[in-house]
């Protein structure tokens, strides 16, 4: 088959509770969608089975209204990118049949995508040409890694946390501290109120290594709200807030560009759906005007579950000539391939 030097490409995410599309020409969006599923929210977090059936819902009016919006029609379509993993295998699956559908409709390539890397090379969609090499510090719900980016598929991993993920550890003080599920962007918006300094929550740090703990951290705040009243509690909930999530980010911040700096990397990027913290992004802000390094941070629609780094990542891999087979499954703890 012949390549083309800006193909357009359709992208299709539906690794946990996000159905999205988004249309590319080149490295260029033209259009994007995405339909989040409210299902969950009375259950305190993602129930598989409703996941999967929301998907089989809305994927298809999502694609077709994406399309409508880049005023494109399937014959212009020159190849499919799809999240194969990390995720839910249901919901995976979901997007994986309806994409390998189009490719053989169409008789189009079909471009398996990991979600991690969308997430990692989500802070340079429309650009043609990678920054790289770079020091990625990937911190969502199921992730919290540092990552030494080499290249695209050249990676190798620097540090991670021993335990619980920044974005797990967000959620499950949310629940404790009562404010509902997803915790980390209702945490994010409390803390705004409250005084990050008013408890001082234990920071993890390991001699000799880049891993991160919140295991601890999160245990202490569990101790702490145990010991106060519920008015106290309540008059005092954005104060807590606040503490934790300063506990977390000075963690994350502290970690990356201490490896930055020991690794002689002048790019550091931040990636997943706990970039979007406001306390994250200041913090991470205001240490790159100090070091010298240059700060790279996705745009806050790219931060979350999204299918526009899943094309953009497709478009790089047609670029690379890197095709899958129709037989492609889907890779439910799918990981990056690390050479360290």
């Amino acid at each position: 088959m012949t390549f083309k030097k800006n193909p357009i490409i359709l992208g299709i995410e539906t690794s946990c509770d996000e159905t999205a599309a988004a249309v590319f020409r080149g490295p260029t969006l033209l259009s994007h969608i995405a339909a989040s599923q409210i299902v969950h929210q009375a259950y305190g977090g993602v129930v598989p089975e409703y996941a999967s059936r929301e998907h089989e819902k809305l994927l298809a009016p999502v694609v077709e209204n994406t399309m409508t919006q880049a005023a494109i029609n399937w014959p212009d379509v020159d190849a499919i990118a799809v999240t194969q993993g990390p995720g839910l295998a249901g919901s995976l699956l979901v997007g994986l049949s309806y994409a390998k559908g189009i490719a053989i409709g169409l008789n189009r390539p079909l471009l398996g995508v990991n979600h991690i890397e969308g997430h990692i090379f989500a802070n340079f969609i429309g650009q043609s040409e990678l920054p790289v090499p770079f020091l990625c510090l990937l911190v969502s719900g199921g992730h919290t890694q540092l990552i030494h980016v080499e290249d695209i598929h050249q990676y190798r991993l620097i540090g991670q946390t021993r335990d619980d993920a920044a974005g797990e550890a967000f959620d499950k003080v949310g629940r404790m501290l009562g404010i509902g599920y997803p915790g980390g962007p209702l945490i994010d918006q409390l803390a705004k109120s409250g005084n990050p300094n008013f408890e001082h929550f234990p920071r993890s740090k390991f001699d000799g290594s880049y891993d991160f703990s919140f295991s601890g951290l999160k245990t202490a705040v569990l101790y702490y709200v145990q010991k106060q009243t519920g008015a106290f509690i309540n008059d005092h909930l954005a104060d807590i807030a606040a503490s934790f999530q300063q506990a977390v980010v000075e963690v994350l911040v502290n970690r990356a560009f201490e490896a930055a700096a020991d690794l002689k990397l002048d790019k550091l990027v931040l990636a997943g759906g706990v970039a979007a913290n406001t306390a994250l992004r200041r913090l991470a802000g205001q240490r790159a005007s100090q070091t010298g390094i240059t700060i790279f941070q996705p745009d806050l629609r790219y931060c979350t579950d999204n299918a526009a780094m899943i094309a953009y990542m497709g478009y790089w891999k047609y670029r690379h000539e890197q095709t899958q087979s129709l037989s492609l499954p889907a890779f439910p703890n799918l990981k990056l391939s690390f050479g360290n």
